[in-house]
């Protein structure tokens, strides 16, 4: 049975957590492909929310087995926590695995994501300084710690040593910082957490292909967006992996060939966090409605996101990016309180208009967008559990959102809950 891709097509927050909550029942496997616990899910099932950070959406189903797979980054004591925070739930972890080959984010790399971040000064990325940029850099270079080290303390060690003279001589010597104690670190990595990692450290890969081959349905969840990704994305406001379809087989160890179904998230208005170019970004009244009605403010930082309407020249461009074959629309209810609705379906510069994302990136700091207006609805949709539940006014800006990417829309979002949502195309 082949994978489905869950992936989000804008800035990040576009609800991904509940529908991979809603896909999750019908799933084997759900296996988390990049990112680190910089993003977080957050899922609300019978009025009770979850706010997941790096343990895939499917732990809440017993059934299916969570995997935190190869491309991510995993920072022990965060998961450690997370893990006893559902426990204490009544949610079990216990089905948990995790690659051995996924690395492991150190105390250094927060030091110095927060010191390059502080030294950036105006020009700053707007990182959540949880150590996944400088994580990533290190797996690139080749110098990185992976999970599979923590069951050998003598590797552990070696490793740590080699990393920790060169981290240390650059906190010291270009931002004026301590320097760290690797007996300290080592210490906490192999005597207090390596004990509760090791029985959840596994053979991902072969696991995937296993479910694959006995037909089992799997998902691939990502975290992050399109246009926050390391190649695609708003560079260098972007994430340092690929949360794009491409990068959940790479993240995964799957081929091409083992997906058949990639589902882009798309919220009903677009919002980001931290700097970049954002062309439909609005303010004033119309902001703080959007922000308070779709309480935009991050699941682990708390910052208040930048809100604007929904902008389908970079929707287009996500459905060619990761071969979408449905969009998934989420919070269509916070539009409600409108008596209209914009859709960006071009953008407009030095005289040119455009439907496709410019590539060169100062283009789009200036682009002006160009918005259809349809009529609002000003409805309740909270209720709704069908198509003909929804306002003609709801239905036809759905509509026109598929019109407008060249794919259909399969279920839309019209509530926080599990069960807020409606089946909109087959």
């Amino acid at each position: 049975m082949p994978a489905t891709i869950v992936v989000g097509t804008q800035w990040g927050d576009e609800g991904k957590g509940k529908l991979t909550d809603l896909l999750a029942r019908d799933m084997r496997l759900v296996v988390r492909y990049q990112g680190g616990h910089n993003a977080g899910h957050t899922i609300v099932v019978g009025g009770e929310s979850f706010a997941l950070q790096l343990i895939p959406s499917g732990v809440l189903y017993r059934h299916t087995i969570p995997v935190i797979g190869n491309g991510v980054v995993v920072d022990p004591a965060v998961l450690v926590a997370e893990c006893d925070t559902l426990a204490a739930r009544g949610v079990d972890t216990s089905r948990l695995v995790v690659s051995g080959n996924a690395h492991l984010v150190m105390p250094y790399h927060y030091e110095l994501d927060r010191a390059t971040e502080r030294s950036l000064g105006k020009n700053r990325l707007g990182t959540t300084k949880r150590g996944i940029g400088p994580a990533y850099a290190d797996k690139a270079a080749r110098i990185g710690l992976r999970v599979q080290d923590l069951l050998d303390e003598k590797i552990f060690r070696q490793k740590l040593d080699v990393v920790l003279r060169e981290k240390n001589a650059v906190l010291a010597k270009v931002f004026n910082r301590l320097a760290l104690d690797g007996e300290e670190i080592a210490r906490r990595y192999l005597d207090e957490l390596a004990p509760r990692i090791a029985p959840m450290i596994g053979d991902t890969v072969g696991l995937v292909h296993e479910a694959l081959e006995a037909g089992e349905q799997i998902m691939l969840e990502g975290a992050q967006a399109t246009f926050l990704d390391l190649d695609h994305g708003t560079y260098p406001y972007v994430t340092s992996s690929n949360p794009t379809a491409g990068g959940a087989c790479v993240g995964t160890g799957i081929g091409p060939r083992d997906v058949d179904r990639v589902i882009g998230i798309a919220k009903a208005y677009v919002t980001r966090v931290g700097a970049g170019p954002f062309p439909t970004e609005v303010d004033g009244e119309l902001a703080d409605v959007l922000v308070e009605r779709g309480h935009e403010y991050g699941t682990n930082t708390g910052r208040r996101r930048r809100p604007g309407w929904l902008d389908c020249v970079m929707l287009r461009h996500a459905v060619r990016l990761n071969s979408l074959s449905e969009i998934a629309l989420t919070k269509l209810d916070v539009l409600s309180a409108l008596p209209t609705v914009k859709l960006c379906v071009a953008y407009e510069a030095d005289g040119e208009r455009m439907t496709r994302l410019p590539y060169h990136q100062s283009v789009l700091h200036k682009v002006t967008p160009v918005y259809e207006e349809l009529e609002g609805w000003q409805e309740d949709l909270s209720q709704a559990t069908s198509v003909r539940d929804l306002p003609k006014a709801a239905r036809s800006y759905v509509e026109a959102i598929a019109d407008q990417c060249g794919v259909p829309v399969g279920y839309v979002g019209v509530g926080p809950g599990r069960e807020q949502y409606v089946r909109f195309a087959a």
